[in-house]
């Protein structure tokens, strides 16, 4: 894992490129490296950051130059071993024992036709001296991320955006679109970029620059097959056996030249990898969160703690526990700074502590659950989407009375959450909707009128393009599975653009790698032939990984109810955040050059202290947005979302 960054005909290439990479340090503290060569009229840089996970030595060092290529390389490749066998039988000797070197050399033999065949997470750029062609890649599933600025026939690139944001002068313009797409999903999708301009490239997809000016771009893999394909697979009984797939992919991803430990948060997910992993690495270590009592308490999260230990214990797993009471109005701008966008999860910070210690004690390299609920249907909202389809057959009557009495529960009393009743109101702001539209509102933070009340009036062309975005992604499909049209949207944009982000992000900024198992080319088409009454059955999520997972774990922790890897919202945001969101209410930023409404947040914040609706998760994300806005503006030199110019 590590930062990569580079230019291409573009103007003082070489200490644009220096200060990429020094942007990208943390990323990479085990060493750097730069490569330069002439081009025409222009040059080519390429820089880079390394973490030392493969080959320790200097032979893995990059950029990586041999017989005319130089490739700048973030990422892992499970299946490294394979393709070197491959190759050396084709008469390739390798000076060293990385996936940098196995890369190069597959991409010197095949291509772009080598990128469908990499099993792992990557992105790259590779030069070729011969023809002066930079191509850039990024893995099929969005893991790794890749951004990139084109101006004129120049480009520049870099791990993170901030890199970019960094060496253009403050000339980035903040894209309002982006900020409106931020606030319904609490994320900026995959398809979009805080900053005109700047662009992310797509997962499974490459880029080429020709010294000509020309730019090819072409998909190596695309999801929307791999599912058709899987339903193809589930409607011949070709059901794959899931238990042997995780299996097979843990195991792949525990290759590593240094320690690997893994999340352990007691649910399902985090423990069936962690039971894997100890199977192969005895006494592996894992990391567990919990938190203050008193925050716990008010927000009625269940106790992980006690399943984590359970787990830890039956596989001899040496677990470290660590209580998240962090200072957030220290860590909220930390953490905006580090997520490059707008991001409003909280469990980032909880993956950035994680990671900080688990670095501070030596360890690199840490595998995640990541991804098993998007594949599997894990999600509440999966179920409370199939439940809608029946609840919408109860008469308008019934419905209405029904929603009435919910409406007036409270959703806290002064000492506790009332979870229960904030699911059941959740629920009915879109158990009555259509399908699509359920669903994006099931997860979304508002509906239309609500986003648009929020904002300027300028910007309802905006929330109608972002709407319609969402609405051609979750459409453009060939399923006619209800559960595998969720989890094939999920895996479009949910994945990438929320959690592999804030994921990648927060684990980098403490100098760690976080691996996602379940995220994997294999995994992915083994979930896709699954039918979805096997993901959902009855009223139980993931249940065919649940059924695999028995093969392991006891079943009072397949079948115990699901966890939550998030943070006390509601007791952060009445306690130890207030004077800060009334700040951000009366004078913030946002408010101020008009982007937000302050009558809609005071509104919000109302009815949240009490305890009418639960807004913590609307107003932490207003916070994150307004810190990151006050940032991007002070380096931009303006302060105005609104423009659409």
């Amino acid at each position: 894992m590590c930062g990569i960054a580079g230019t291409y005909r573009w103007p003082d290439g070489k200490a644009v490129t220096d200060r990429l990479t020094e942007t990208l340090a943390h990323r990479g503290p085990d060493g750097s490296g730069t490569y330069a060569h002439s081009l025409g009229d222009g040059e080519v840089h390429l820089g880079h950051r390394r973490l030392a996970i493969l080959d320790l030595s200097g032979t893995g060092a990059q950029p990586m130059v041999s017989d005319g290529l130089a490739l700048t390389y973030n990422g892992e490749l499970y299946n490294a071993p394979e393709l070197r066998a491959e190759l050396e039988g084709a008469g390739v000797r390798f000076r060293g024992t990385s996936d940098t070197e196995v890369l190069l050399q597959a991409w010197r033999r095949w291509g772009t036709d080598c990128l469908p065949r990499l099993r792992g997470m990557f992105a790259f750029g590779i030069f070729d001296e011969r023809t002066g062609e930079l191509v850039l890649a990024r893995d099929q599933l969005g893991i790794k991320p890749l951004f990139l600025l084109r101006r004129g026939e120049g480009l520049v690139f870099a791990s993170e955006l901030k890199a970019l944001a960094a060496v253009t002068g403050g000339s980035l313009e903040v894209d309002p679109a982006a900020l409106v797409a931020s606030l319904l999903y609490y994320w900026v999708p995959d398809s979009r970029c805080a900053f005109r301009g700047a662009e992310k490239l797509p997962p499974g997809t490459w880029l080429s620059c020709r010294p000509d000016g020309s730019v090819r771009r072409g998909r190596f893999w695309d999801l929307r097959e791999v599912a058709a394909e899987g339903q193809e697979r589930a409607r011949s009984g070709d059901v794959p056996d899931l238990a042997a797939v995780v299996e097979e992919s843990t195991r792949r991803h525990l290759l590593s030249d240094v320690p690997v430990a893994t999340f352990l948060s007691g649910g399902l997910d985090s423990s069936y990898l962690t039971a894997l992993a100890a199977r192969d690495r005895p006494g592996v270590p894992a990391y567990t969160i919990g938190f203050r009592a008193e925050d716990a308490r008010f927000e009625a999260m269940p106790d992980d703690l006690r399943y984590a230990r359970r787990v830890a214990e039956r596989f001899g797993v040496n677990l470290r526990e660590i209580e998240i009471a962090p200072d957030v109005q220290e860590l909220l701008p930390r953490m905006t700074y580090h997520l490059d966008e707008p991001v409003g999860d909280p469990a980032a910070i909880n993956t950035f502590l994680i990671c900080s210690a688990a670095r501070e004690a030596g360890v690199k390299v840490m595998l995640s659950g990541m991804g098993a609920d998007e594949l599997f249907a894990g999600y509440r909202k999966h179920l409370a989407n199939l439940i809608a389809v029946r609840y919408r057959r109860v008469p308008g009557p019934v419905r209405h009375s029904v929603a009435a009495a919910v409406d007036r529960l409270p959703v806290a009393t002064r000492r506790r959450g009332l979870r229960s009743v904030r699911f059941a109101k959740r629920f009915l702001t879109f158990a009555g909707l259509p399908e699509e539209t359920a669903f994006r509102r099931s997860y979304t933070l508002y509906d239309r009128e609500e986003l648009i009340g929020l904002l300027d009036p300028d910007l309802a062309p905006a929330v109608d393009d972002v709407l319609t975005e969402h609405a051609d992604v979750y459409h453009d499909n060939a399923l006619d599975d209800f559960v595998n049209r969720m989890c094939l949207a999920d895996a479009r944009m949910f994945l990438p653009g929320l959690n592999l982000a804030y994921t990648d992000r927060s684990s980098m900024a403490a100098s760690t790698e976080v691996r996602v198992p379940y995220v994997d080319v294999e995994v992915v088409r083994a979930a896709f032939a699954v039918p979805g009454a096997r993901k959902i059955a009855g009223r139980q999520g993931k249940a065919v990984l649940k059924e695999a997972a028995t093969t392991v774990l006891p079943k009072e922790i397949v079948y115990r109810p699901k966890g939550l890897f998030s943070a006390p919202l509601r007791a952060w945001m009445s306690r130890d955040l207030a004077p800060l969101v009334r700040e951000v209410v009366d004078d913030g930023l946002l408010v101020r050059s008009g982007f937000l409404r302050r009558e809609a947040l005071a509104r919000m914040v109302a009815e949240d202290a009490a305890g009418q609706r639960d807004h913590s998760k609307h107003l932490w994300h207003v916070l994150t947005l307004e810190h990151w806005y006050r940032d991007a503006t002070s380096r931009a030199g303006h302060d105005s979302p609104t423009s659409t110019a």
